[in-house]
C-alpha cells in the first residue's frame, strides 16, 4: 500500500506531525504545545519526555483511521543547538537546553573575543555563540561538574527520542554540524574541541546521514504511535535545512527567505564554506548539499512593536470597522515613497544575531527631522527589517556566488508591498510560496530519498506550486542601494554606543 508519509518536527514550542500523500499534500496535521522552562536567568530549557510524548501523541493523532500498512515512513525535523545529559541507562541528568539558553554567554563572548571561536567555527560552521552546544558544555563543566563527569552521552532532543525508539544513540549529521562539534570538511567529531573539553568521542552519538534508515524501532513505541513494524523511520535533519528543502530551495543559486516574528536566509551549496569573519552558518542538509545563511532577531516582531507602540490609534479603528488590525498601518507603507523621505530604522530590539551575532545592539531611528511623520516611521520599520535580511543575503552571495532565485515565506508576505520592498533591497526576482509545512515536508523528502521513491532531492512537487512573483522596480534601486549603504554605517557607528548601553 505505502500511499503516505509523515513528517514530524520538533519545534521550540511545539510538535508538529503532518500525513502526507505522494504528491506532497498534507492531509492531515496534529499540534501538540509545551512550556519552555525558565529556572534562573538566562535558563531556557524544556523537559525532554514531555517533547518526546508530544512526538508519540502528534503521530498517534495523525494514525487515526490511517491503516498502518499505507504509511511508508516517518521522517524528522528538529531545532538546532539543543542538548541535554544522560546517564548510562538513557535518564536524563538534566533538562533540555534549548537555542535560546544564555548561560553560556560569557563562553561565547571571551572565545570570540580571543578569535579561538572564530577558528572553531571556521572547522565546524556553527557561529561563535551561546546557543551553540560547546558553550553549554563548557558551562556544565564548569557549574555542573558532576553531571558533566557522570553522563554517559551528551545529546540532542532528536537523539534522545531515538534512543526511547531503538535504544541506539545516533545524531543525523544535520543536527551535528550545528553543535560547534562537529567538523565540516571531515565529517567526524571535531578532534581539537573534544581536547578543548576533555571528552572522547565516545561521550557523544554516532553520525549518520540524514537519510539514514533507523533499526527496528521498539514495539510499544510502534503500538504507542499507531504504527507497525513495517514502516521506515527515518532520521532526518535541522528545521533550517528542511525547511529549505522542503520549499525547493535545494539547488545552488536559489536561495529560501523566511521572515516571521523574526528572520533568516538560507542558501544550498554544494561543498561546505565558511566565513573569514564568522559572520553566518554552515549546516549539512546531505551528503552533497549545505545550507548556508544567517538568521536575524528582528522580523515582523519590528512592525508588531511599532504598532502596540505608535499605532495603537490606528489599530483600534480598524477594528472598529471590521478590518485587520494592521489595515491602516498598511495605507501607510503603501503611500509612503521608497526610502521614507531618508529615514533609517535600526532594527535591533532584541540584540542581533546575523551577521554582528551581538546581544547588546538595540533599535534606533536615525536621520529624524521635522518633516517626517508617522507614515515614514512606519515604512521605515518596514525597510528597516529588508536591509537587515540584506545584510546576510549580501554575505551569503560573496561566499556561493551569484544568487539567481530567491523563495520567500513567513508572515511578512502577507503583504504585498512588504515583498515588494524586500525585493527592491535585494535587487533579486521573488516567488513567494505557503510553506508552513516546509520542515515538515522537507523531512519526507529525505525519507522518500532514502527508500528510493525519488532518486534526487531536487524531485518537484505539485503541492509546491509558486503562489505569487514579484521582480525589482528599477527605479527603486538607486534609493535603496544608497540607503542600504548608509544602514550599514549607521550599524557599524553606533556599535560602541550599543556597548555602553549594555554596560551598567
Amino acid at each position: 500500500m505505502d500511499r503516505y508519509a509523515i513528517g514530524v518536527d520538533i519545534g521550540t514550542t511545539s510538535t508538529k506531525a503532518i500525513l502526507f500523500d505522494r504528491n506532497g499534500t498534507a492531509l492531515k496535521k496534529a499540534f501538540e504545545g509545551y512550556t519552555i522552562l525558565s529556572p534562573k536567568p538566562l535558563f531556557r530549557e524544556m523537559n525532554p519526555d514531555t517533547i518526546a510524548d508530544a512526538v508519540i501523541h502528534t503521530i498517534r493523532k495523525v494514525m487515526e483511521d490511517v491503516p498502518p500498512d499505507e504509511v511508508q515512513l516517518v521522517s524528522f525535523s528538529a531545532m538546532m543547538h539543543s542538548l541535554l545529559a544522560v546517564d548510562g541507562n538513557g535518564r536524563p541528568l538534566t533538562n533540555c537546553m534549548i537555542w535560546a539558553d544564555g548561560r553560556s554567554t560569557a563562553y561565547a563572548r571571551t572565545f570570540g573575543e580571543s578569535g579561538e571561536g572564530l577558528a572553531i567555527y571556521q572547522r565546524t560552521g556553527t557561529p561563535c555563540h551561546p546557543m551553540s552546544p560547546l558553550y553549554k558544555l563548557m558551562w556544565l563543566r564548569d557549574y555542573q561538574q558532576e553531571i558533566f563527569q557522570k553522563a554517559a552521552k551528551f545529546i540532542s532532543i532528536k537523539e534522545y527520542l531515538f534512543y526511547k525508539f531503538c535504544g541506539n544513540y545516533l545524531v543525523d549529521a544535520s543536527v551535528a554540524s550545528a553543535t560547534g562539534l562537529y567538523n565540516l570538511f571531515t565529517g567526524n567529531w571535531d578532534t581539537e574541541v573534544l581536547q578543548l573539553l576533555g571528552l572522547k568521542a565516545s561521550r557523544f552519538s554516532e553520525v549518520v546521514s540524514t537519510t539514514f534508515r533507523l533499526p527496528a524501532v521498539h514495539g510499544e513505541m510502534l503500538a504507542a504511535m499507531g504504527l507497525d513494524a513495517h514502516t521506515a523511520f527515518i532520521a532526518g535533519g535541522s528545521d533550517g535545512c528542511l525547511a529549505n528543502l522542503g520549499s525547493g530551495a535545494v539547488t545552488n543559486g536559489t536561495a529560501a527567505v523566511t521572515i516571521g516574528t523574526s528572520g533568516a536566509v538560507r542558501v544550498c551549496f554544494d561543498k561546505p564554506v565558511t566565513d573569514s569573519r564568522g559572520r553566518v552558518f554552515c549546516y549539512v542538509l546531505s551528503e552533497d548539499k549545505y545550507i548556508v545563511g544567517g538568521p536575524i532577531n528582528n522580523g515582523g516582531i519590528v512592525y508588531q512593536w511599532f504598532r502596540n507602540t505608535f499605532g495603537q490609534e490606528e489599530q483600534a479603528h480598524a477594528e472598529s470597522v471590521g478590518l485587520k488590525s494592521y489595515a491602516y498601518l498598511d495605507r501607510y507603507i503603501e503611500e509612503t515613497p521608497p526610502g521614507s523621505h531618508d529615514l533609517l530604522f535600526l532594527p535591533f530590539l532584541m540584540g542581533e544575531r546575523a551577521p554582528y551575532w551581538n546581544a547588546d545592539m538595540r533599535g534606533a531611528f536615525v536621520g529624524v527631522t521635522d518633516a517626517h511623520t508617522k507614515k515614514d516611521f512606519t515604512r521605515a520599520c518596514i525597510e528597516s527589517v529588508c536591509y537587515a535580511i540584506n545584510s546576510v543575503f549580501q554575505i551569503v552571495a560573496s561566499l556561493v556566488g551569484e544568487i539567481g532565485q530567491v523563495h520567500v515565506d513567513g508572515g511578512f508576505t502577507k503583504n504585498a508591498e512588504c515583498v515588494h520592498i524586500l525585493c527592491d533591497v535585494l535587487n533579486a526576482d521573488l516567488s513567494v510560496f505557503e510553506n508552513t509545512e516546509s520542515a515538515c515536508f522537507g523531512a519526507v523528502i529525505l525519507g522518500w530519498k532514502s527508500l528510493g521513491v525519488i532518486s534526487s532531492l531536487e524531485t518537484r512537487f505539485d503541492a509546491a506550486d509558486t503562489v505569487d512573483t514579484y521582480q525589482p522596480r528599477e527605479q527603486n534601486r538607486a534609493c535603496y542601494d544608497r540607503l542600504f549603504h548608509l544602514y550599514t554605517q549607521a550599524v557599524e557607528g553606533l556599535l560602541p554606543v550599543f556597548e555602553g548601553f549594555a554596560k551598567k
